[in-house]
């Protein structure tokens, strides 16, 4: 009798363990591709270029400057390269 009111107050522990097991093996294929193309040279570069710049801004105390520029330029290296790959694998 106590495990059963347990089991309706609780729910099924086993049953939640398991879903949640599944969602983290789930991989986003779009971050993998991301991943990929971070690696590529141009979005090396960009990604040293925004390293630098929040390195920068960081050791300061007091700075007008912000990395917006610097980080436009990395996602859009990154995004241009994710399109690129997507849609080559789409058609």
């Amino acid at each position: 009798m106590v495990l059963e009111e347990k089991m309706i107050t609780n729910g099924e522990p086993e049953e939640e363990e398991e879903e949640e097991e599944e969602e983290e093996d789930m991989v986003d294929p779009l971050e993998n591709m991301r991943q990929k193309c971070e690696e590529a040279e141009h979005c090396v570069h960009t990604r040293e270029r925004l390293e630098q710049c929040e390195t920068r801004v960081g050791s300061r105390s007091a700075t007008e400057e912000d990395c917006t520029e610097e980080l436009f330029d990395f996602l859009h290296a990154r995004d241009h390269c994710v399109s690129h790959k997507l849609f080559h694998s789409v058609k």
